[in-house]
C-alpha cells in the first residue's frame, strides 16, 4: 500500500533519468545536419565526423553521437563497421525497389478514390493544398521534399489501411535525400506540383482508371529523374 510519506519521498527523489535539455540540444543538432543536407551543404558520401560536427556545432560528442543515431534511424545517413556513419548515397537499384513498391501501395489508395470516405479524400485535397502553398511560397528544400512525400502517403490513406499508411511512411524515408537532390539540381517544384494538381482532379472528375494509369507515369518518370540527375 502506498503511503503519503512514501509518495513525497519519491516526489523528493524526482527523476534522475528525465534529460528535457540534453534531448533538445540532440535534436537541434539533427535538425541543422538535417538541413546541411537537404540543402547540399554536406553531400551524399560524406563522413560525420563525430569531433569535426561538435566543434562546428558547439555541442558535445555524446550529442553529435545520438543525433548521428537519429539520423541513421530516418535513412539520412549509415553507420558501417570501421567507416564510422555517412551521408547516404543513393543507389539506382534501391531507387527502382522503392518506386516499385510506392506504386503498388498508392496505386492501392487511387483505384479506391470512390470506395474512401469523405475524410480521406478531403486528407488528399488538403495535402495537395498544403504541398502547392509552399511551393508558391518558395519552401525550403527540406519543407518541399516533407510535404511532396506527405500528399503520396495521403494517396495511400485512401485504401483505409493504417498498416500500409505505415508501410508507405518508411519508403519514403528512403527516398527523402535522393529527392531532395534531385529538386536541388532540377527544380522541378512547381512542375511536380501541377503534376500533382492533375492527378487529383482527374480523381476529382471521377476518372479513376486515368488516374491510376496517370500515377503510374508518374512514378515511372520520377525513377528515371531520380536516376538521371544523380548519374546512378
Amino acid at each position: 500500500m502506498t503511503t503519503s510519506g512514501s509518495t513525497a519521498a519519491e516526489t523528493t527523489a524526482g527523476y534522475p533519468t528525465l534529460r528535457v535539455e540534453h534531448v533538445s540540444t540532440v535534436e537541434r543538432a539533427a535538425e541543422e545536419l538535417r538541413r546541411a543536407i537537404f540543402e547540399g551543404e554536406i553531400e551524399s558520401g560524406t563522413p560525420l565526423r563525430e569531433v569535426a560536427l561538435a566543434d562546428s556545432l558547439g555541442v558535445s560528442r555524446p550529442t553529435i553521437r545520438e543525433a548521428l543515431g537519429v539520423l541513421v534511424a530516418e535513412g539520412l545517413a549509415v553507420r558501417e563497421p570501421h567507416r564510422g556513419v555517412h551521408v547516404v548515397r543513393p543507389e539506382r537499384a534501391l531507387v527502382h525497389d522503392v518506386c516499385a513498391a510506392r506504386w503498388v501501395l498508392e496505386g492501392a489508395g487511387v483505384a479506391r478514390w470512390r470506395e474512401a470516405t469523405e475524410e480521406q479524400r478531403q486528407h488528399v485535397r488538403t495535402s495537395l493544398r498544403t504541398y502547392t502553398d509552399a511551393v508558391r511560397a518558395e519552401g525550403t528544400y527540406q519543407e518541399l521534399n516533407s510535404l511532396h512525400l506527405a500528399f503520396h502517403v495521403s494517396l495511400v490513406g485512401l485504401a483505409g489501411s493504417p498498416r500500409l499508411v505505415a508501410m508507405a511512411e518508411n519508403l519514403v524515408l528512403e527516398l527523402k535525400l535522393a529527392l531532395a537532390q534531385v529538386e536541388r539540381i532540377a527544380r522541378n517544384a512547381h512542375d511536380q506540383a501541377d503534376t500533382h494538381v492533375a492527378l487529383v482532379q482527374l480523381l476529382e472528375d471521377g476518372d479513376v482508371d486515368a488516374a491510376t494509369a496517370f500515377l503510374k507515369t508518374h512514378l515511372e518518370d520520377a525513377e528515371a529523374e531520380i536516376v538521371d540527375a544523380l548519374g546512378l
